[in-house]
């Protein structure tokens, strides 16, 4: 019999004892089958290390006959499989020349199992904390704070190709508008601006094109952004629906000179109540209404009007405002009622907001924004899954889009 024989007749005589001891273990009633002292583990360090003595000897056997290398003991390590930690004795060569495959140097997660539970856990919204004491209780697997992190760095490459992913070339409404969150940066905690940007392409199926973080806004923000859709593939967009953003109507202008600035009535009802006294916030709202809710521009201009002399003088900033943006606020007059209820408000980007927040309502703040994005890519991964179906009535919505916009769109029929 060859040594190699022997070797791999005691393998198997130390297998079928492991093997037996299991059954054994199990039958007497113990029922951890993994994790640090569930039965079925010396089995997996046994199956690992004949491997990594394997792969030793194969490394010794294609080395060069001048090379006097040979085996120079073993190293301890723990690594975390998706059944629990293993604590393995790994070979080393007198060299320093051998480089595992199974268990690579440094390694210290076996396989993918354990990565996908970790980020699964992460993408629900579970904190560090929640996710090491969820893998202690259901694996017995300890899990350290840099392990996590470097688990859900794995997510970086795959947002990365994300955001540059390309885009389709017609969009025909874009929704705009910001999430504010508390991160830490340069040790101190300031406040972040997440700028998402939500597209309804023209079979009616919304997604977020993209999102940004900045500190400030203006139109060299916003123009960065613009020249970033156009170089990922979007051409035209028919309108775009936003919050009263700073610059961004100069930017899209640069860049899509036809696309149609539509002001969310919404926010700016929000804005307009702020400084209008509590005692007059109900009857001032009764005037308020007959202005954005009438049937024609034309109307709506003429209470515009009277709304200025009923409340002009009480509060002349509010109204200032309403003049100032009103061709913006106003765009959405030309459409049918089906397009205006889709247009005159950021509704369908704050909906998503709001399920972002579910995610994210744990986090009293981000330890960077790299740990902001990564959690806001897996929220929105979890949300996108829901929109399979296109906007409500949109058939006839696209139809008449044709009409509004004739020669832009890129329908095939």
């Amino acid at each position: 019999m060859t040594q190699k024989e022997e070797k791999l007749e005691r393998f198997d005589l130390d297998l079928n004892k492991l093997g037996r001891d299991a059954l054994s273990e199990i039958q007497s009633g113990k029922t951890n089958l993994t994790g640090k002292d569930g039965v079925l583990t010396p089995l997996i360090k046994r199956i690992i290390e004949a491997s990594l003595d394997s792969e030793m000897e194969v490394h010794l056997e294609s080395g060069s006959k001048t090379e006097s290398n040979r085996r120079n003991g073993r190293t301890s390590k723990t690594v975390q499989t998706g059944h629990g930690p293993v604590e393995l004795e790994t070979p080393r060569d007198r060299n320093g020349s051998f480089e595992p495959q199974l268990v690579k140097k440094r390694q210290t997660v076996l396989n993918e199992s354990l990565d996908e539970k970790v980020l699964a856990l992460y993408g629900l919204g579970m904190s560090y904390q929640d996710i090491r004491a969820h893998m202690q209780e259901m694996y017995g697997t300890e899990i350290s704070q840099g392990l996590l992190s470097k688990i859900t760095d794995k997510l970086l490459p795959m947002i990365t190709e994300w955001r540059n992913r390309p885009l389709e070339s017609v969009y025909t409404v874009l929704f705009l508008d910001a999430m504010f969150f508390k991160s830490r940066d340069n040790g101190k905690v300031v406040t972040k601006a997440v700028y998402n940007l939500l597209g309804i392409n023209q079979a009616g199926h919304k997604d977020i094109l993209g999102f940004y973080t900045a500190e400030s806004e203006g139109s060299h923000f916003w123009l960065g952004i613009m020249n970033d859709l156009k170089a990922r593939g979007v051409e035209d967009i028919l309108i775009a629906c936003i919050d009263g953003l700073k610059g961004f109507p100069e930017a899209i202008s640069a860049t899509f000179p036809q696309t149609e600035v539509q002001l969310c009535l919404v926010h700016q009802i929000r804005y307009s109540i702020k400084y209008v006294a509590s005692k007059d916030q109900k009857p001032f709202m009764v005037d308020l209404k007959k202005v954005y809710q009438a049937e024609t521009k034309e109307l709506a201009e003429q209470r515009l009007l009277e709304l200025d002399e009923a409340w002009g003088k009480r509060y002349p900033m509010v109204l200032r405002s309403w003049h100032d943006k009103w061709e913006e606020l106003s765009a959405f007059f030309k459409y049918s009622a089906d397009i205006r209820r889709l247009v005159y408000t950021t509704n369908p980007i704050d909906g998503f907001h709001r399920q972002v927040r579910k995610f994210t309502q744990s986090k009293g703040s981000f330890t960077s924004e790299g740990a902001l994005v990564k959690l806001l890519f897996c929220a929105y991964q979890r949300i996108k899954e829901k929109w399979y179906q296109p906007m409500h009535n949109w058939a006839l919505i696209i139809s008449q889009l044709d009409i509004y916009f004739p020669g832009r769109l890129k329908l095939e029929i």
